[in-house]
């Protein structure tokens, strides 16, 4: 009888670091751009108490296909992750899968970051000081060597603490700054990690020669950026295209107003695999929106299971 392997949350923080999610999430992005796996936008379901939301994705080369499922209701949120092998059907594995979101959110920025963002990219601003903020700095500085980080919250003692419990691990100085302005400004490279439902970034505060990883905003109504933000960037590319059709406010808004277009808007898997450039010119603002999307949840979860079963890591059930 098949059996399944059941890991904690304990589990995956005991296997999973920034390194491996970085080059796993940047292998998973050349195989999407390559047309060699399969993404599918996330589907929501809401109720009158909250939200259920879905996310599969495959990795056919790797044997993988699998799903992310997490409940928002008022009491809190859950997160698990169901892989499967894509030449039986058998479910290999179901892990909590809070940081391993966690960490696949921030190791895309860092791919978008290693790609995009200047080569003495040294400054990064960042606006939000939340549990997805500590993950976009650890790969950010991974991608760049960087001196100096700026951070920003509308809660002076959260962003407070937030840089004191980010300059030691980061071996970085971390600033708290009262603005978000002047997170923004003269920064090579700027976050919005946020929950904002309006704009928290503006175009004009960006300095030439910026890259943003904006990863706050996945619904249709809400936005991080505005309009001058989109239009000042001269390139933009997102995690996958049909879902920013779906959910991407920060650009669905504005090209509906004309401000840009989506054919100006490309998929980091084909920067990857260097079917687009990207950068062009140093002062070239780079913009990217990360949505979230399955594949990475996959390409991640796969490599978890792996090294469990590689370390005996997690209780097997039979289900």
């Amino acid at each position: 009888m098949a059996t399944t392997l059941y890991l904690t949350e304990s589990d995956v923080e005991k296997i999973l670091t920034m390194p491996d999610a970085l080059r796993v999430v940047e292998d998973a992005f050349q195989e999407l751009g390559r047309r060699a796996a399969i993404n599918r936008p996330r589907q929501r379901v809401r109720v009158a108490s909250g939200v259920l939301h879905v996310m599969s994705a495959g990795l056919p080369m790797r044997g993988y296909v699998g799903f992310k499922y997490y409940t928002a209701f008022e009491s809190r949120t859950r997160f698990w992750f169901h892989l499967i092998d894509a030449h039986t059907g058998d479910l290999l594995a179901v892990m909590q899968a809070d940081r391993l979101g966690q960490q696949r959110t921030g190791a895309a920025s860092g791919v978008a970051t290693k790609y995009l963002a200047r080569a003495d990219a040294s400054v990064v601003g960042i606006i939000g000081a939340g549990w997805q903020a500590e993950s976009q700095l650890q790969a950010v500085c991974l991608a760049r060597s960087i001196r100096v980080i700026k951070c920003y919250s509308r809660d002076a003692p959260r962003r407070n603490a937030f840089a004191q419990k980010m300059s030691a691990p980061l071996k970085v100085e971390v600033r708290a700054v009262e603005r978000a302005e002047d997170a923004a400004r003269d920064s090579d490279i700027v976050i919005t990690a946020t929950n904002a439902r309006d704009p928290v970034l503006l175009g004009e505060w960006l300095a030439p020669g910026a890259h943003v990883n904006a990863v706050g905003a996945n619904r249709v109504r809400a936005r991080e950026m505005d309009d001058q933000t989109l239009a000042r960037s001269a390139f933009v590319c997102v995690d996958s295209l049909e879902q920013a059709k779906i959910e991407a406010g920060d650009l669905i808004a504005p090209i509906e107003r004309g401000v840009s277009s989506w054919a100006r808007v490309r998929e980091l898997g084909e920067v990857v695999v260097g079917k687009t450039s990207g950068r062009m010119e140093r002062d070239d603002i780079t913009l990217f929106k990360s949505l979230g999307v399955a594949l990475e949840d996959v390409a991640v979860g796969a490599w978890v299971y792996e090294r469990a079963r590689e370390h005996k890591i997690g209780r097997a059930i039979v289900l």
